[in-house]
């Protein structure tokens, strides 16, 4: 009896450990959990390690199963993270084609903030900007308040970035301070990057305070990787007021957690980029330069190329330049420019931003002197010597063409500016002067046969009718409206394309196309010479501002019109306002 009852008792323990296992093992089959539980799993795990693509791949096969559009848009997200940029852009492609009808307000900025943030990650700024912008634009259309901030913040990032350091303090203060609906992450890392803006434009005692308070505040909350940011930053901040010791001492601590616990390509570069400049701060070479050396040996594995490069490789070159090691500075100098073609080409509107120190034809010309007295030697120094002669008087005659036609460039500016100003101060006055172009018009010749053969076609009253309108289309800035042609502006006035393309014609001398640009122009002279907030803003905003589809249409435009380029007339705008200043 004992037996059976053991026996007995045996089984209905199996069975209710067999069901607890049952049940452990369906609660751990991520097609039974809920979207919050795998979310939930997804995002605290970092990005990219353990099992969180999986976990994301479970996500999106459980919502499209169920056919629930909403989770589907969600698994999306989660897969970009895990990918590359080209399958990321893909996966954010099926989100915005998915969520194209959706009413919620989180769309379709939400896909543009995603695409910029994926853009920044991969070192293409420009078209994180670009995203960013028409992030911003949805966010505002649909009144979502925190997507406003994120793409005002990470524009800001942009501009600190860039080095509109006062700016991106600006944003920044006012997001971490003054609105109620940023998280405590968001607000920590607000300020952690605020403290490197005060850096920037020396509030040392700012950022000090901030980067004291980010300190203690990770430490309380045992944040290991906040902690070590917030060091990082400490380090700047003692490079920055040159004690270099002090900077080392913080900086090997972050240089063992950055390179132990975390991957992050950019907490490394930096924490190895402050040691460097503080070991050269003290003088000591050798040490700086061997940080520098593993700067570079990460840029060829990772190709993460930022613009503080330029000082990495400019001081190699010095070294091996007074060491008088060729061979290493041949290599330097081959490294540099590379790095620097990539700034020139993704990051142009950094480089202008940035000083340098080598001008890269000269860098060419020294790349080419050194590589033949290493190959040549002593025996073809004088061949050498006459190339590089040659080469002087060639780059000489370019030079002085150039600057010829600089100057001309430049006069034909500042008599544009001139005539901006002369409107301005006259405007109350008299009747405003018309700006002086000077690019090529051709003459319009029988004007007075033209309005005759005009009057027999069109009635005087519908003549006058459409001038006043188009003057009505001139005074009102009508014509930066976008996607404007003749049709769509005779329709507009009420009359036909015909005759509004002879009224053109005969009374402003010049067909559509060529009236409807150069009032953009005119238009485009005047206010980048007076707003100086608008000839701040990037050149495809402006172009977009004017009516224009492309950056392009608008340079090439200008420079028809004045018969100057763009960056000439804003160039000096600013030399002049200086000079005013």
């Amino acid at each position: 009896m004992m037996k059976i009852k053991s026996l007995l008792l045996f089984l209905i323990i199996g069975n209710v450990f067999f069901k607890a296992q049952t049940n452990n093992i369906e609660k751990n089959i991520p097609e039974k959990r809920t979207y919050e539980e795998l979310s939930k799993e997804f995002y605290k795990s970092r990005i990219g390690e353990g099992n969180s693509k999986s976990i994301a791949n479970c996500y999106l096969k459980k919502a499209k199963s169920e056919k629930n559009t909403t989770q589907i848009a969600e698994g999306y997200v989660m897969l970009h993270f895990e990918e590359n940029l080209p399958n990321a852009l893909k996966y954010l492609d099926s989100l915005q084609h998915i969520t194209q009808n959706s009413k919620e307000n989180t769309y379709p900025a939400r896909t543009y903030l995603l695409k910029g943030n994926l853009y920044f990650r991969n070192d293409n700024l420009q078209s994180a900007l670009n995203n960013y912008i028409l992030g911003l634009k949805y966010a505002k259309e649909k009144g979502n308040k925190r997507q406003i901030a994120m793409a005002h913040i990470n524009i800001a990032y942009l501009n600190n970035y860039i080095g509109k350091h006062e700016e991106t303090a600006k944003v920044l203060r006012h997001y971490a301070y003054d609105v109620d609906y940023m998280n405590e992450d968001e607000i920590n890392s607000l300020k952690l990057n605020l403290a490197d803006a005060y850096i920037e434009i020396s509030k040392m005692d700012s950022a000090y305070t901030l980067i004291q308070e980010g300190l203690q505040d990770s430490k309380k909350n045992r944040d290991v990787y906040r902690y070590h940011q917030n060091l990082g930053l400490l380090g700047y901040y003692n490079l920055h007021s040159k004690n270099y010791q002090k900077a080392i001492d913080g900086l090997l601590e972050c240089k063992k957690y950055f390179f132990t616990n975390n991957n992050d390509r950019r907490d490394q570069n930096y924490t190895l980029l402050y040691l460097g400049k503080s070991y050269a701060g003290l003088q000591e070479k050798e040490k700086a330069v061997d940080f520098f050396r593993k700067i570079d040996s990460m840029v060829l594995k990772t190709s993460y190329i930022y613009p503080e490069l330029r000082d990495v490789y400019t001081y190699l070159i010095d070294y091996y330049k007074a060491n008088s090691d060729k061979e290493q500075q041949l290599y330097y100098v081959d490294r540099f420019l590379k790095v620097d073609q990539v700034l020139d080409n993704q990051f142009r509107y950094i480089s202008r931003e940035l000083p340098r120190r080598y001008d890269t034809p000269e860098l060419q010309q020294e790349k080419e002197s050194i590589t033949n007295e290493l190959t040549k030697r002593k025996s073809l120094f004088y061949i050498v010597l006459s190339l590089l002669l040659i080469s002087h008087l060639l780059f000489i005659n370019v030079y002085f063409k150039y600057k010829k036609s600089e100057k001309n460039y430049k006069k034909i500016a500042q008599d544009l500016i001139q005539s901006v100003n002369e409107n301005r101060v006259g405007k109350n006055a008299e009747p405003e002067t018309p700006i002086e172009i000077h690019s090529e018009i051709l003459p319009v010749t029988n004007t007075e046969n033209s309005e005759d053969k005009t009057s027999r076609t069109i009635s005087e009253d519908i003549a006058q009718n459409i001038l006043k309108e188009l003057e009505i289309f001139e005074n009102n800035d009508q014509f930066l409206n976008k996607g404007i042609t003749l049709g769509s502006l005779a329709k507009k006035i009420k009359t036909n394309s015909k005759y509004l393309s002879e009224i053109i014609n005969t009374y402003k001398g010049k067909n559509f196309a060529t009236y409807l640009n150069d009032l953009r122009i005119d238009y485009a002279i005047s206010r980048l010479a007076n707003d100086r907030k608008f000839r701040s803003y990037k050149i495809p905003f402006i172009a977009e501002e004017l009516g224009y589809n492309n950056e392009q249409a608008f340079t090439l435009a200008f420079k028809k019109r004045t018969g100057t380029p763009l960056s000439i007339y804003l160039k000096e705008i600013e030399n002049m306002s200086s000079n005013q200043g």
